[in-house]
């Protein structure tokens, strides 16, 4: 077995505790340096938390272990190819390299089907099914405006 296949061994193990303890089929690890330094389930039927899937809650874990957001120098290893909110946890936590197992369309056909939310983001706000009513632009625009004159800022 190589070293990814032992990690992806681990996240797949995760998915299947996951299944026999009520949750969803899907775990992730993170490693770096070649060692796992986070794993997780997916949490969001024990946590009523939608965003408690395998791979925010691996990064969540990380970030805190090593008291970092910038999770460069690590890689992810997930069950199943990262949903819309998962893929973009990953890019904001700057993840080096995406090791997945099961496709998007794998997760289909049990049920879990994202492909809506990846049709939804391509739309426009004024065409998207759940309303979006943008208001007090101008107001928010201010704060906005405050961070980019801020030279103190922590940048991510």
């Amino acid at each position: 077995m190589t070293r990814e296949e032992s990690f992806m061994n681990e996240a797949i193990q995760m998915s299947q505790e996951s299944v026999k303890n009520g949750g969803g089929p899907f775990g992730a690890v993170i490693v770096k340096n070649g060692k796992i330094i986070a794993k997780a389930s997916n949490k969001v039927t024990q946590e009523n938390d939608p965003t408690a899937h395998a791979e925010v809650t691996a990064i969540r874990s990380a970030a805190k272990k090593l008291n970092t957001f910038n999770l460069s120098g690590c890689e992810i290893y997930t069950s199943c190819e990262p949903c819309p909110m998962c893929l973009g946890a990953i890019y904001w936590a700057r993840l080096d390299k995406i090791y997945f197992a099961n496709t998007k369309a794998d997760a289909k056909d049990i049920g879990f089907d994202d492909s809506f939310i990846y049709k939804e983001i391509e739309l426009s706000v004024d065409k998207r099914s759940i309303p979006n009513i943008q208001i007090m632009r101008h107001e928010a625009l201010k704060v906005f405006k405050e961070w980019g004159e801020k030279e103190d800022k922590i940048e991510y």
